[in-house]
C-alpha cells in the first residue's frame, strides 16, 4: 500500500500560479481571426493572428496589471478591452484598431467605474455602457460610438436601478431595483422612450435567485431566472403585454446555470444546471449532435464559449478536474474540430489529483455537498488537511481544475471544498438558511465538513488548517477566533474581521446592494451589537493558533483597514502571526509576482503547522 512518502514530484509554484501561457481564445465575428492572452515580458496582453495560420503578434502593450477582459468588437476592426489601476476596480474600456494598432482610451475619467452593457452584431459600431461618472453611487447608461468615440448619456439611473437589460436593437427596456427590504423589482418598457412600469417584485427570499437574462427576437418576450412559486431558480419566458410566463427549464435540487441562445433568433438552444458536475440539456435540436460529438472529445465540462456572425465556428473552453483548461475549434459545417490549447501547457509534466464530489449532513439536517482532492499515491487516511473556504458567499465551489486544490494536494494535504449554506445554486431555502448567519450556522456547516472527514478516517483532527479569500477569510477569521481548537492554523485573504467597518465602508457603487447586506448579514446602524458578536475583532483574545493574513491595499470591497486592526489588536497581545500587504493590488492578486510571493509565503507556512512539503 503506498504511503505519505509516496507524494508525486513537486509542481512548482510558477506552473500553478504563474501566468498562463496562453488563456481567453475567443473567435473574431467574421472567423478570420483568433485572439487570446498570453505574457508579454511577463504581462498578460492581447494576441491576434489568422484562424488558420501560426504567427500571432501582440496587439495591446500593458507593462503593469495584465489585461484580463476582453472581447472582439462587432465591426471586426477592434478589440475592446478593461483595465483599472492597482486593483481599485475603477475600470477603464479601451479599444484597439487592428489596422493601425492604436490603443485608445475610451472612458478617461478618474474614478469612474465603466461596466459593457451590450454590444450587438445587428449594431456592430454601437457600444452600450454603465458609468458611476454623474454619481458614484449609481450606473447610468451611456451610449459608446466605436467609430467616433464619442459618448452619450441614454439612461438615468433613477436611484435604485443595479442592472440595465436591453434588446437586440440597444434599447435600454429591463431594469432591476432594489427594494429597501432587500428584495427587487423587475421593471419594463414597451418601447425604447415608453414609460417604465413594474412588471414583477421578488420578495427578498427570491431576489438571489430571480432576475432577467435577455430579450428574446420579438422584444416582447424577456427569459428571466425565476424562483417564486418554486424553491430552485427556472428558466422562464415572461410576455410583457400579459404578464404570462411559461417555464423553459427546471431542475428540483439545482438552480438554472448558464443559458445558451441562438445568437440571431434568440432561441433558447440549451441550458445547464450545476449539480455535482455541470449538465447540459439540448433543448434545441439543431444543436444536438454537434453537442454530442463535442461531448466526446474530453472528459471534462465544456462551455460554448465564443461563436462567429454566421455561427458557423465556435470556440469550446474545457475544463478537468486533472489536466489543465483546453480551447478547441468546432467548424459547425464540416463537424470538425482543431485543437487549440491548453492554458498550463506544463502541468502535463506532473501527476494532479482527482477531485471527488461528496455530501454529509449538517448538524440540523440539511444536506451539503462539496468536493474532496486527495494528494495522489499517499494512503488516502490520517491525512492533513486544509478547509478551503471559498468567497461570495453567495457563490459556490465547482467541479473541474482547480490550481489552489491541485497545489495543496500535490503538497500533501487533503483539499475540502464545502459549499455551505448561503452558497448559491442549491435553491432559494439553501442559500437563505445563511441569512444572518454569518460566524454562525454557516460555520458550523464548515465545522460538520471537518467532523465528517475526520469521522470518515480521511483526516487527521489535529491537523487541520482552515484557508480562503473574501468570505472565505472572514470565515478563516472566525475558525481561529470562535473555534480554535478546531484548526491549527489559518490563512485569511482580503477577509473582513469587523462586520460593521466592513458594511459601513463598502464601495458607493454597491449603494443599491446595502439592503440586501442589511437584511442577509445585519444592520450596522440598528443592529450594531449583534454585527460585533459576529466579528472576529471581537474575539481576538480567543486565537490561539498561528495566522497568516494577506491584504491589497486597494481593496475596494474589503478595506485594508479590516486586516489592519486585527493585525493591531493581535500585535497589541503578542498573538502570533504574519501579515502580507501588496501595495499594487486590491481584491486579490493579479500581478503574477505578488501571486508567487503570496503562495510561497502561504506553503512555508503551512508545512510549517501542517508537516507538509513546498518548494524551496
Amino acid at each position: 500500500m503506498p504511503t505519505n512518502n509516496g507524494l508525486p514530484p513537486l509542481i512548482p509554484r510558477d506552473v500553478l500560479f504563474g501566468n498562463p501561457e496562453k488563456a481567453g481564445a475567443q473567435i473574431s465575428p467574421d472567423g478570420r481571426r483568433l485572439a487570446y492572452l498570453a505574457p508579454v515580458d511577463g504581462v498578460l496582453n492581447v494576441w491576434v493572428g489568422e484562424t488558420e495560420g501560426e504567427n500571432y503578434q501582440p496587439v495591446t502593450h500593458d507593462t503593469d496589471r495584465g489585461i484580463r477582459v476582453y472581447s472582439w468588437a462587432h465591426d471586426d476592426k477592434h478589440l475592446l478591452y478593461l483595465q483599472d489601476r492597482g486593483g481599485d476596480e475603477n475600470w477603464r474600456l479601451y479599444k484597439v484598431d487592428l489596422d493601425t494598432g492604436r490603443e485608445h482610451d475610451l472612458t478617461p475619467f478618474e474614478g469612474v467605474q465603466v461596466q459593457i452593457i451590450a454590444h450587438r452584431k445587428q449594431h456592430p459600431n454601437d457600444v452600450l455602457i454603465g458609468m458611476n461618472k454623474d454619481d458614484e453611487r449609481l450606473h447610468d447608461v451611456y451610449h459608446l460610438d466605436l467609430t467616433s468615440n464619442a459618448i452619450e448619456l441614454v439612461e438615468k439611473n433613477p436611484g435604485d436601478v443595479n442592472s440595465w437589460v436591453v434588446d437586440l436593437h440597444l434599447a435600454v427596456r429591463a431594469a432591476v431595483a432594489m427594494t429597501a427590504d432587500g428584495g427587487s423589482e423587475l421593471r419594463v418598457r414597451d418601447t425604447r422612450d415608453g414609460e417604465w412600469r413594474t412588471a414583477i417584485t421578488w420578495a427578498p427570499e427570491d431576489a438571489l435567485t430571480s432576475g432577467p437574462l435577455a430579450f428574446a427576437q420579438d422584444g416582447g418576450t424577456l427569459y428571466l431566472t425565476e424562483s417564486r412559486d418554486a424553491d430552485t431558480s427556472r428558466l422562464v419566458a415572461l410576455q410583457l403585454e400579459t404578464g404570462e410566463t411559461t417555464v423553459i427549464a427546471e431542475d428540483p435540487r439545482y438552480d438554472l446555470g448558464n443559458v445558451v441562445l441562438h445568437p440571431d433568433t434568440r432561441d433558447v438552444q440549451m441550458v445547464a444546471f450545476t449539480r455535482a458536475r455541470q449538465e447540459w440539456t439540448v433543448l434545441d435540436p439543431a444543436i444536438a449532435n454537434d453537442i454530442a460529438l463535442i461531448s466526446r472529445l474530453n472528459p471534462g465540462d465544456f462551455d460554448l464559449v465564443d461563436r462567429t456572425h454566421a455561427d458557423d465556428k465556435w470556440i469550446i473552453a474545457f475544463t478537468n478536474d486533472a489536466e489543465s483548461a483546453s480551447y478547441h475549434l468546432y467548424d459547425c459545417r464540416t463537424k470538425q474540430t482543431r485543437f487549440l490549447f491548453y492554458v498550463r501547457p506544463d502541468l502535463a509534466n506532473y501527476q494532479l489529483a482527482k477531485m471527488e464530489p461528496i455530501q454529509f449532513l449538517a448538524r440540523d439536517g440539511l444536506v451539503i455537498e462539496g468536493y474532496l482532492t486527495r494528494p495522489p499515491n499517499v494512503d488516502p487516511r490520517d491525512l492533513p488537511t486544509v478547509l478551503l473556504v471559498h468567497g461570495g458567499p453567495w457563490h459556490r465551489d465547482v467541479w473541474g481544475y482547480d490550481p489552489e486544490a491541485q497545489w495543496l494536494a500535490n503538497r500533501g494535504y487533503a483539499c475540502l471544498q464545502v459549499n455551505f449554506r448561503g452558497s448559491t445554486g442549491y435553491g432559494k431555502a439553501f442559500v437563505n438558511a445563511g441569512n444572518r448567519e454569518w460566524g454562525a450556522k454557516m460555520h458550523d456547516d464548515l465545522v460538520d465538513a471537518v467532523q465528517w472527514v475526520v469521522g470518515q478516517g480521511i483526516t487527521n483532527p489535529a491537523r487541520v488548517a482552515i484557508y480562503g479569500g473574501s468570505y472565505g477569510g472572514y470565515a478563516a477569521l472566525v475558525g481561529a477566533t470562535f473555534t480554535p481548537e478546531l484548526f491549527c492554523c489559518a490563512v485569511d485573504i482580503v477577509g473582513p474581521s469587523n462586520l460593521v467597518t466592513f458594511i459601513k465602508t463598502i464601495p458607493p457603487y454597491w449603494s443599491t446592494f446595502l439592503a440586501m447586506l442589511q437584511q442577509r448579514v445585519g444592520d450596522p446602524e440598528t443592529e450594531a451589537e449583534f454585527l460585533m458578536s459576529r466579528s472576529p475583532l471581537t474575539y481576538v483574545d480567543r486565537i490561539a493558533i498561528p495566522m497568516l493574513i494577506a491584504q491589497g491595499a486597494n481593496d475596494p470591497r474589503v478595506k485594508q483597514s479590516e486586516s489592519e486592526q486585527i493585525v493591531a489588536a493581535m500585535k497589541r497581545k503578542g498573538i502570533p502571526h504574519e501579515y502580507l500587504l501588496f501595495e499594487d493590488e486590491g481584491h486579490g492578486f493579479a500581478k503574477p509576482e505578488n501571486r508567487l510571493t503570496f503562495y510561497a509565503a502561504a506553503e512555508r507556512f503551512l508545512a510549517r503547522h501542517l508537516g507538509g512539503r513546498f518548494e524551496e
